[in-house]
């Protein structure tokens, strides 16, 4: 399916007018876009009918194809619900560990209620008796981070557009202390817009910044709505996956994020450090 050049919501603009994913039967044709219900019920409801698991990621990570009779398209499963008091990766180590589905779907919440739209729409549904996650898939996918480093020009046909979607992605992987980001969870799409995937090792403790030297410039939009961000919003989105004391952790790094900015434009003006999309 085709999307917009604008980096709006795969939800909203996708629709089923376009070519279908490889293995997939094309879909009955609509007029009108399909809107955030329509593709959220979808994978709350569509049958499985045909799935695989996927080759990258460690995260038992399954790819399906979900039908509701009107419209196939695919969507990524996730089941795991870990956690570890102590967690061990070679020479890292990190206390009160998790890897859990949920923070899939907190991501998702999130990014809408900052008004980001490259985070694909993620459900809770349950799968082989399991609560997980069902994330819809991304559609016209021309290759991931580590492709476009490969890339010349590695910028794409608009840098401007390419540098500054980075820049939003480094301030929310710092919102959501995002310790996995790697090149094959950055998916760039054929009209360059960046798409934020697998989020199941985010949302940590930590009340410190991870990188704060990499938040160089921020869009004033994106600034504007962290900073109207609750834990009320939050809670009222996110409760049913997200606990208190991780959505209290995405606060205080909010109000860190909030003040390396802010410090940022006193010493180097607005224009410096601000953006729009």
């Amino acid at each position: 399916m085709r999307r917009s050049s604008r980096l709006v919501l795969v939800a909203v603009l996708l629709t089923v007018v376009a070519a279908p994913l490889r293995g997939q039967e094309p879909a009955v044709p609509r007029a009108t876009p399909l809107s955030d219900a329509t593709i959220e019920a979808f994978l709350l409801k569509a049958k499985v009918v045909k799935k695989k698991t996927s080759k990258k990621g460690v995260t038992g990570t399954t790819v399906a194809t979900l039908s509701d009779g009107r419209l196939t398209h695919d969507a990524q499963i996730q089941t795991i619900d870990q956690a570890q008091t102590v967690f061990e990766a070679g020479a890292h180590t990190e206390l009160n560990f998790k890897d859990t589905y949920r923070f899939n779907i907190g991501a998702y919440r999130l990014a809408r209620l900052l008004d980001m739209h490259n985070v694909p729409m993620s459900v809770k549904r349950r799968h082989d008796g399991k609560d997980g996650a069902f994330t819809w898939w991304i559609d016209d996918v021309m290759f991931d981070e580590e492709g476009r480093m490969k890339q010349r020009p590695v910028q794409g046909p608009n840098p401007e557009r390419t540098s500054k979607q980075n820049y939003n992605r480094l301030v929310f992987d710092e919102l959501i202390q995002n310790r996995d980001r790697n090149q094959g969870n950055l998916i760039w799409t054929k009209d360059w817009t960046l798409w934020l995937i697998d989020h199941t090792r985010a949302f940590r403790l930590g009340k410190d910044l991870m990188k704060p030297d990499q938040l160089v410039r921020v869009d004033s939009a994106l600034l504007a709505k962290l900073r109207t961000l609750t834990l009320e919003a939050m809670t009222k989105s996110m409760g049913d996956v997200m606990q208190k004391d991780e959505l209290n952790a995405v606060l205080i790094r909010r109000d860190k994020i909030i003040k390396h900015f802010e410090d940022r434009i006193a010493t180097r003006g607005e224009a410096a450090v601000l953006f729009t999309m």
